[in-house]
């Protein structure tokens, strides 16, 4: 049986990867410009890829017997290709403290299937991450 703390801080999960999904969907579609053409494919990409991350998320969080949230934290597109890029670097950097205290947790716990979980969508945020950066240094 693990915490309703545990619980809560998937949700916390849940609520950002939905979030993000949407974010970085909508920078796909809403790019302006040469250097927005060199990326959109990338923010598409990694739209999907936190999409699933949600999916995997809440999966987990219905097995273990909580109710998965349909809220996303708040958007913030952006009104040009930096700004952009900066809220998801921030985005990508609440990311990677929220699951490290989610893996923490659940080893305490001892659920070891929910820190495996995200030790492996962690990889993916410090990716995206890294790609953020890489991106905002050539802005």
């Amino acid at each position: 049986m693990v915490s309703e703390e545990l619980k809560e801080l998937l949700n916390k999960a849940i609520a950002r990867e939905i979030q993000v999904s949407i974010q970085y969907m909508w920078q796909h579609i809403l790019w302006r410009g040469v250097d927005g053409f060199a990326v959109k494919d990338e923010f598409k990409k990694i739209a999907i890829a936190e999409m699933k991350h949600a999916e995997m998320i809440a999966e987990r969080l219905a097995y273990l017997g909580g109710e998965p949230t349909t809220k996303p934290d708040p958007i913030f597109v952006g009104k040009n290709l930096k700004e952009m890029l900066e809220n998801d670097k921030k985005a990508e950097e609440g990311a990677i403290q929220l699951y490290h205290k989610v893996i923490e947790l659940a080893q305490k716990e001892g659920d070891t299937t929910t820190a495996r979980l995200f030790r492996k969508i962690l990889e993916d945020e410090e990716e995206h991450h890294d790609v953020f950066t890489g991106l905002l240094e050539g802005n």
